[in-house]
């Protein structure tokens, strides 16, 4: 899915109002999809997997960095997620459905806490991006 210069522009925006809650939103937005889709815990055995748990939040924390990274270099996603697309491809062997999942609790999170930011525009751009970020991380299962 390619992002239009709106849509990268909206991304840009609307990740510099919500980085200063990056970690946070990461940790809920786990937190979220563990409690929607159980089946997503399978990768996390050895995590305590509670509420406010700290390696959830470490977890989240990583998550969102990933996320800031992404959206800083929304003109080269794959380049700048490269060697996570490696990890989770080679050696984590993640299921990919479970990147949409993902994205889906962080558009949650993030309505959840700033509702006027997620306009409709925004809301769609921010749905391409996280799209585009999963199709990244799973390219190289091929």
């Amino acid at each position: 899915m390619v992002l239009s210069a709106a849509d990268k522009t909206n991304v840009k925006s609307a990740f510099s109002k919500l980085s200063g809650h990056a970690d946070e939103y990461g940790a809920e937005t786990l937190e979220r999809m563990f409690a929607t889709y159980p089946q997503t815990k399978t990768y996390f055995p050895h995590f305590d997997l509670g509420k406010g748990s700290a390696q959830v939040k470490a977890h989240g924390k990583k998550v969102a960095a990933a996320l800031v990274e992404a959206a800083n270099h929304v003109d080269d996603i794959a380049g700048a997620l490269s060697k996570l697309s490696d990890l989770h491809a080679q050696k984590l062997r993640v299921d990919p459905v479970n990147f949409k999942l993902l994205g889906q609790c962080f558009l949650v999170t993030v309505a959840t806490h700033n509702p006027s930011l997620l306009t409709p525009e925004v809301h769609a751009s921010l749905d391409k991006f996280l799209c585009a970020v999963g199709t990244v991380l799973t390219a190289k299962y091929r």
